[in-house]
């Protein structure tokens, strides 16, 4: 069994490292930590390479736009709030529900049209767990509490869709983020409930 494992990391050290980053960048997003958003960059840069060899193209350009908005909630956490001050966790204004279900289809279906037309794997699947995952990592920047609903509902999928492309390891993480994007969920409603209890540098 351990034999197995060291052989499976040994092979796989890449994936390896995109599982412990990205269980790294979690964590500190549960705990609203601003370093939170410097292992996104680390753990998007490594999965895009992955995802990339898998020929899952929808999911690596996916994490060069997660890049851009780690960089952007990085700015919005620190200075989102009033005055430029920290941006504290809040629900998401109603206002933005219709935007983010017409971007979603939208993506959706011109992203899983056009990989369709090579030969990525899972094209439609592909593409509309990108949008979910793009409009959430958005959320999560902004600080909206229901970003951690939408990571539930794309991990719960995306650890078949890893588990059919032999990404087993990767199934496992999605696996470990689902019952962390729970963890998130209550931990934020807790500090919208009690905002002095919320901070950056927990």
């Amino acid at each position: 069994m351990i034999d197995n494992i060291i052989d499976y990391i040994q092979t796989n050290w890449l994936e390896v490292f995109g599982i412990v980053t990205t269980l790294i960048c979690v964590w500190l997003n549960i705990r609203q930590n601003i370093w939170g958003w410097f292992w996104a960059v680390v753990s998007s840069s490594v999965y895009g390479v992955v995802y990339f060899q898998s020929k899952l193209y929808s999911d690596m350009e996916l994490q060069i736009v997660f890049i851009v908005l780690s960089v952007y909630g990085w700015y919005q956490w620190l200075f989102g709030g009033a005055d430029k001050t920290e941006l504290p966790a809040s629900k998401m204004p109603v206002k933005y529900i219709p935007i983010c279900i017409v971007v979603g289809l939208a993506f959706t279906g011109i992203s899983g049209y056009l990989h369709s037309q090579t030969d990525a794997s899972l094209p439609y699947l592909d593409a509309s767990l990108t949008a979910v995952s793009l409009i959430a990592q958005w959320m999560m920047a902004r600080k909206y509490l229901e970003n951690w609903l939408l990571w539930i509902a794309a991990n719960l999928v995306y650890i078949g869709m890893y588990y059919t492309k032999d990404l087993y390891g990767t199934s496992i993480l999605y696996a470990l983020l689902l019952i962390m994007a729970i963890k998130g969920y209550f931990d934020w409603k807790k500090t919208i409930s009690s905002p002095a209890e919320s901070s950056l540098h927990n």
